[in-house]
């Protein structure tokens, strides 16, 4: 089995336009491997933007039919979504090369690194975007390994997930929901919270547990989330954006004023063009470990007062008669809660469409919905939900978004479902106003990007 990254030059990626895929496959591209890939997503004569902008950096994509695959080949990676049965799994097999998961091949990556692990069940990817700006503004010239595009690398023209620089510093996503968290054995690890999402709570201790004990010099964790302040280390710096609680870094003076928020850290005034709570917190966490690493804090902010954001995270994409429309990848109970939040000092109107994703995971999920919603709306607000989103497989469909929708109604806030996303847009007319915010949220559905620049516009 390969260990080593220099052990490869030639590496075939099967499901390459995924989020995680796409970004690790980009990096190597950049460090000089010969980089190839195929996707179901791919047709022939059909336009894929993906697949474009992957060809534009010189990484040769093909259709799903083994073609890209041959003896020159060194190492074949997959997504936990690709199975054995795979036609190009098994070419592979027949031709002996070795395969590889994608966390597995990350793993590898982070070794070759000074590597910040970025983990949590919220705030992954927005924190590793932060951290990236002030490590790249204090002229340290980091890499990074994203699981949702940079705004101000997606302007280059690429997807915006990855980024190869001269530094010393590789800043990565430890992904929590396919337990690949314990994988990684990065230089610093970063923890900022514990919420339940993909799994059970006790299930997600013991995962984050072993992300703490991987990590082999400095943990960093939030102390105003109760569950991964159990996690503290020893040789750490922490950080919070509650002071009563915090042990190291924190914040005050928080304010929001539209679209921008602004805040205090050590007596230094940060400003950033994003909106919530959630959002400081997530500067927060990024400016104390740029700090332990030799960044000021008066660089810290000037980076982050330029900070673009990141793909689907409270993207605005536009005003249209006092109506402002945010797109953002909210799809577990705390994220949409804390999206909502967060837009409801900008309007005294928020109307949020969420569209859940897997049967299992809305079943799983189902109460912990229902009590942040309800807990989360003011009697202005209203949230809609069309009918759960199914990618596939042999789920059991015994549970509809409606079942959701209805228990919200019954604890008296406006609760409305749509069956068919694409009916949405005509049936809330009605229901918006010259200063509201029309918020979407959803994930895991390729379509909701175009689906929300429908809405748009069309409104």
């Amino acid at each position: 089995m390969i260990k080593n990254i220099s052990e490869f030059e030639n590496v075939f990626f099967i499901g390459i336009a995924g989020t995680g895929m796409s970004a690790i496959a980009q990096y190597l591209n950049g460090i000089g491997k010969i980089v190839n890939g195929s996707d179901r997503y791919f047709t022939e004569g059909e336009e894929n933007d993906i697949r474009s902008k992957l060809e534009s950096e010189g990484i040769n994509c093909f259709l799903q039919n083994g073609e890209g695959i041959h003896e020159r080949t060194d190492l074949v990676v997959v997504s936990t979504a690709i199975e054995e049965t795979v036609f190009e799994v098994q070419k592979a097999k027949s031709l002996n090369i070795p395969i590889i998961k994608r966390s597995d091949l990350l793993s590898i990556i982070a070794k070759s690194k000074r590597t910040i692990a970025v983990g949590g069940t919220s705030g992954k990817s927005t924190t590793s975007a932060m951290l990236f700006d002030m490590l790249s503004y204090a002229g340290m010239e980091p890499s990074i390994i994203s699981g949702a595009g940079l705004t101000k690398i997606i302007r280059e023209g690429k997807i915006g997930n990855a980024k190869v620089g001269k530094g010393e510093w590789l800043i990565i996503e430890a992904d929590e929901s396919d337990g690949s968290i314990v994988k990684y054995f990065p230089e610093i690890g970063l923890l900022l919270n514990i919420d339940k999402d993909h799994q059970e709570i006790e299930e997600l201790m013991s995962i984050f547990t072993i992300f703490r004990n991987n990590t082999t010099s400095l943990f960093v964790t939030n102390q105003g989330n109760k569950l991964a302040a159990t996690l503290s280390k020893e040789v750490s710096s922490d950080f919070s954006a509650r002071p009563e609680t915090a042990t190291g870094y924190t914040s005050s003076s928080f304010k929001q004023e539209g679209m921008k928020i602004s805040f205090n850290i050590r007596d230094q005034q940060f400003e950033l063009n994003t909106v919530g709570k959630h959002n400081m917190e997530n500067a927060v966490a990024a400016v104390c470990v740029a700090h332990q690493i030799g960044v000021g804090l008066d660089v810290c902010a000037a980076a982050l007062k330029n900070y673009e954001g990141i793909y689907r995270r409270h993207q605005l994409l536009g005003i249209k008669n006092g109506v402002y429309v945010i797109d953002d990848y909210g799809h577990n109970p705390v994220k949409c809660a804390s999206s909502i939040e967060a837009c409801q000092p900008i309007a005294p109107k928020v109307i949020a469409w969420f569209q859940p994703h897997g049967y299992g995971p809305t079943r799983f999920l189902k109460s912990d919905f229902i009590e942040e919603f309800s807990k989360v709306l003011r009697p202005s607000d209203e949230i809609w939900m069309s009918e759960i989103f199914y990618a596939g497989g042999t789920a059991t469909k015994d549970i509809s978004s409606n079942d959701l929708i209805v228990e919200i109604q019954n604890k008296g806030c406006n609760a409305f479902f749509i069956e068919n996303r694409n009916d949405f847009l005509d049936a809330v007319r009605p229901h918006l106003t010259d200063d509201c915010v029309l918020l979407l949220m959803g994930a895991r559905d390729p379509g909701l990007e175009a689906f929300s620049q429908s809405v748009w516009q069309a409104l």
